[in-house]
């Protein structure tokens, strides 16, 4: 049953062989492309005793690139005119982080970020561009479009991050491609590049940082106009409503500590935080990258049992949130003063935006009715508070920090407030004319 979403599954029938199963576990899990394991025990195996020596600890093993390999895309790059760096994936650390910003910023190398993968790079660097996922800046797919050399350095290059494979040629891209990734596995698996690198990421990075750039990098002159694209595409916007969720973004770009950890699971919601939040720090987007709903909350009570003297945000819609809502328990028991942005609009959003695109006006099963979310943070031994209009948000937040509380803020956003681009109704009255309605 676990083999088909894991990367190893095994059933231990002698207890004298449980440290060989546990260390070949976590080396498996944390080796190549980052992944769970399962490890069955039978009951009668719980009763057993078996005396064991000390296993080692264990430690991933980390691939590094050939000589040869590194040789070929440094060329490459020199040869360029236009390249694009793309970054995604797991397997990634702080010094792996900052490896690539060295690269980065050495090679003037314009850098755009996969599908939730927007804390690899600073999101005010000079270089950064934007995220290739759901809701992309047109500027950022245009050169995307029109590069010359796309250097892919973690991500699987999936549906998510590709729009349905869409956004790249198939099997041969347009653009020459060079992809590097932990899993051996992957490479070729969808696209043909002209240079396939096997690397984990730390040494990948490490590797990168010692490059020395080409003299002549023409596409260093484009980085301002990619800034100026990113800024103008991150901007607020204005949406139907007295909660203007651009400028709650805006705000609280201006006053999180860099290192504020951003949670959140799956709907229309997301496009705030994913869009309009600045992610500057390492490890401070925890999203799914399947469209797991309810996700937000645990991770953020994860994260902050983890990282106690860090801010920890959870993003959730009304629906997203009552998926695990209870878990708002084991933040109040373990003392996990998060914070939950509920952004409330009686609905489940995304579904029913499909819903009025594909069959205009025809609703079915996404109203919801929701609790008191205020009053539930509250029995919860929690703080709660309701935002109505956009400038109550700043003293609700405050109240929040001040609280020390676990606290939901609930954020009371319009149903026609369904994406930054269109309203609801606007969904619908497109499709109805589609439709010659």
């Amino acid at each position: 049953f676990l083999s088909e979403v894991t990367k190893w599954t095994a059933e231990i029938d002698d207890p004298a062989r449980i440290p060989e199963f546990v260390h070949r576990a976590f080396m498996t899990a944390t080796s190549g492309r980052p992944g769970p394991v399962a490890l069955a025990l039978p009951e009668d195996m719980l009763a057993e005793m078996a005396d064991v020596p000390d296993g080692r600890p264990y430690r991933a093993v980390e691939a590094w690139p050939s000589p040869g390999d590194l040789e070929r895309l440094g060329e490459a790059i020199a040869k360029a005119e236009r390249p694009l760096l793309l970054v995604g994936g797991g397997g990634w650390n702080e010094q792996a982080r900052e490896d690539l910003r060295k690269f980065v910023e050495a090679f003037d190398m314009p850098t755009a970020v996969g599908f939730r993968r927007a804390h690899l790079i600073d999101n005010d660097h000079r270089c950064y561009m934007g995220d290739v996922g759901i809701g992309a800046n047109p500027a950022l797919l245009e050169r995307l479009k029109v590069a010359d050399l796309l250097i892919v350095m973690g991500s699987r290059l999936s549906e998510m991050t590709t729009d349905g494979y869409t956004r790249i040629g198939l099997p041969l891209p347009e653009q020459k491609l060079i992809h590097i990734h932990n899993g051996a596995e992957e490479l070729g698996r969808v696209y043909q590049g002209e240079l396939a690198i096997h690397a984990s990421m730390p040494g990948m990075a490490a590797a990168l940082a010692s490059l020395a750039p080409p003299a002549k990098r023409p596409w260093a002159a484009t980085l301002d106009e990619g800034r100026r694209a990113y800024d103008g595409f991150t901007a607020p916007v204005t949406i139907p409503g007295e909660v203007q969720m651009g400028e709650i973004i805006a705000w609280l770009n201006e006053h999180l500590p860099r290192d504020a950890i951003i949670t959140n699971g799956a709907g229309n919601y997301c496009t705030w935080p994913n869009r309009f939040y600045r992610y500057r720090g390492f490890g401070t987007q925890l999203g799914p990258t399947s469209g797991s709903m309810g996700y937000g909350l645990p991770a953020a009570v994860g994260a902050k049992i983890r990282f106690p003297e860090r801010m920890v945000v959870c993003f959730a819609g009304d629906g997203c949130f009552m998926m695990h809502g209870q878990e708002f328990a084991t933040a109040c028991q373990y003392d996990a003063p998060i914070i939950t942005i509920l952004v409330n609009n009686g609905m489940y959003g995304t579904i029913r935006m499909h819903q009025e695109r594909e069959y205009p006006g025809r609703v079915s099963g996404t109203d919801l009715k929701n609790p008191d979310f205020v009053r539930l943070a509250e029995a919860y031994g929690g703080f709660g508070a309701r935002v109505t209009r956009t400038e109550e948000f700043a003293s609700a937040f405050e109240a929040a920090q001040a609280s020390g509380k676990p606290s939901i803020i609930e954020v009371m956003i319009d149903p026609e407030a369904i994406t930054p681009k269109m309203t609801l109704s606007q969904i619908r009255d497109a499709a109805g004319k589609g439709r010659g309605g």
